[in-house]
């Protein structure tokens, strides 16, 4: 029986999520819990290996339902061996990305039906659901700015694709926080950093008062 809690992070490209995990995560560790902060595709030795294999911009010709197995392969091997033994070891898990992601960008925006997508990850997941999810919702043409004006960032294969399949993203998250209005919480990720990270504390702190 899992008693940790399971925060997830999603987000179009660009939208913060991964400096904002960070700052989340210090903030919640100051007030004695102990979290794990993790990520998808990865999180472990042979998740990060598949993650490559999907990110790589030399993979353009990858087909979308092969695309969104390996993402589900991932996250059932990143599950087992990282994030059900941190919850219940009564950890914090906050991850960048689940399943959701995997709704949007390849049910929805690859066009392989959200409700497919949904079940190929139901053989993965095995019923483990985040417990909150934070969606940081940020416009295609903002985060993809943001990403080229960072430092250092590597350009990955979704990187390449054209803001009209970052348009149909958005749109795919849309749908899902309509069908997980209980869990999934919008946040807007445009504003200041510091007013989402204001934000998106009060939501977890909110959540962690209920348990």
């Amino acid at each position: 029986m899992s008693t940790g809690l399971f925060i997830t992070i999603e987000g179009g490209e660009g939208a913060g999520k991964s400096s904002l995990i960070g700052q989340l995560a210090n903030i919640i560790q100051e007030k004695g819990n102990r979290v794990v902060i993790t990520r998808e595709p990865g999180g472990i030795p042979i998740a990060e290996k598949i993650r490559t294999v999907i990110l790589d911009p030399e993979h353009t010709t990858m087909d979308a339902r092969t695309e969104a197995l390996l993402y589900a392969a991932s996250r059932r091997q990143h599950l087992v061996e990282k994030v059900i033994p941190a919850l219940e070891a009564g950890e914090i898990v906050i991850c960048d990305r689940f399943v959701d992601s995997s709704l949007a960008y390849q049910g929805h925006a690859r066009g392989l039906g959200i409700e497919e997508v949904w079940q190929i990850n139901q053989f993965a997941i095995g019923g483990t659901m985040p417990d909150l999810t934070i969606y940081m919702d940020v416009s295609p043409e903002v985060g993809l700015e943001r990403i080229a004006q960072a430092p250092g960032r590597e350009i990955n294969r979704l990187d390449l694709e054209r803001l009209s399949f970052h348009e149909r993203v958005r749109e795919g998250y849309h749908l899902v926080m309509q069908q997980f209005p209980e869990r999934i919480r919008r946040v807007n990720a445009e504003e200041t950093p510091e007013r989402v990270l204001q934000a998106v504390v009060a939501i977890v702190e909110q959540r962690l008062s209920e348990i």
